[in-house]
């Protein structure tokens, strides 16, 4: 929904009065779901449901706000996101494991409405649109370091510890560098010059949309991971731990590849590779956890090195061979 948002936003200006207070109706259930998210699979769980629910009927609200050739087509997609909105606030009363499935079966719905609605009825800003996604990427990032901070209450602060904190910052460190290395603003440019209208939207949906969130949820589950190392740097991981934290890594970096390669740019190799490398050191973390902290950031580095120096080089060489040239007007 904060992609939904972040479609909204394009077409329907917060111009007017009601609009904002829709907005405001709408941002007050992002927080109340975040603050029900800890015990949402708990006594809490209609509270996250029942706010999850009116952030979409704001979002229906508003989209309905939107020229008049989309309105059928909205219709469409409101029906589908309030039904999944429905189906998590029914999931907040009922027990395991038919919780887990009501609330499986939402976003499964919701991810369906792309073969219900034609993107190109929505207009997009390139700009705007890379603004949004690149702020949430940074948020889920900064997200996970104050998650990993958290698994410190309580535990003495010495070698290992610090150990792990700098590994759990280098890791997330390298996870920003992968997206904001300038590869966020060479796609902006790709969405910016699409044919049309409906080419940049199915672009948008894709690259912005679909492939984003393998990268949110690789985030997540690499915190997890790191997390679960905090108080044990120098012991073994257990397995499904271990693979927690490569697999939240390589989940991320899939994700990313997958990201460049619909908006054709380069790296999506590296990135796969990287991806299974990450894979490959899981049994260091079941030896001995530090070991496999250490090994993910170096291999990320790794991979953005061998990344660059092709660029660096093509850049040297347009250097020299522009060097001494007499300025034309077209220079």
């Amino acid at each position: 929904m904060y992609a939904g948002y972040a479609w909204l936003t394009n077409a329907v200006a917060p111009n007017s009065t009601t609009r904002r207070t829709l907005l405001l109706v709408g941002m007050s259930g992002f927080l109340v779901m975040a603050l029900a998210i800890p015990e949402a699979f708990g006594d809490r769980g209609w509270l996250f449901g029942a706010a999850y629910l009116v952030v979409n009927v704001v979002h229906s609200l508003l989209f309905a706000q939107s020229s008049g050739r989309v309105r059928l087509p909205l219709r469409r997609l409101a029906a589908v996101n309030v039904t999944a909105a429905l189906l998590v606030l029914a999931g907040g009363f009922l027990p395991e494991p038919f919780r887990h499935i009501a609330w499986l079966l939402a976003p499964l719905l919701q991810i369906s409405s792309r073969w219900l609605i034609r993107p190109a009825m929505h207009r997009s800003s390139a700009g705007h649109f890379a603004e949004r996604h690149g702020l949430v990427m940074i948020i889920a990032i900064g997200e996970s370091i104050i998650a990993i901070g958290l698994g410190f209450r309580g535990v003495e602060l010495g070698f290992g510890e610090i150990l792990v904190a700098v590994l759990g910052l280098c890791i997330a460190y390298y996870l920003w560098w992968a997206y904001f290395a300038g590869d966020d603003e060479r796609a902006e440019h790709v969405l910016s010059h699409a044919a049309d209208e409906g080419v940049r939207a199915r672009l948008a949906l894709d690259a912005w949309g679909y492939a984003h969130f393998p990268m949110l949820l690789g985030v997540v589950v690499a915190a997890a991971g790191i997390k679960k190392a905090v108080g044990h740097a120098f012991e073994p991981l257990h397995w499904g731990e271990a693979i927690m934290l490569s697999g939240g890594v390589a989940i991320y970096l899939i994700g990313h590849a997958a990201f460049l390669r619909r908006v054709g740019l380069d790296g999506v190799i590296h990135r796969l590779v990287a991806a299974a490398v990450v894979l490959a050191v899981i049994p260091l973390g079941h030896v001995l956890a530090v070991a496999q902290l250490a090994a993910i950031p170096l291999i990320m580095t790794a991979a953005a090195i061998i990344e660059d120096v092709p660029r660096m080089r093509r850049s040297g060489t347009t250097t020299i061979s522009n060097f001494g040239r007499t300025p034309t007007a077209d220079s």
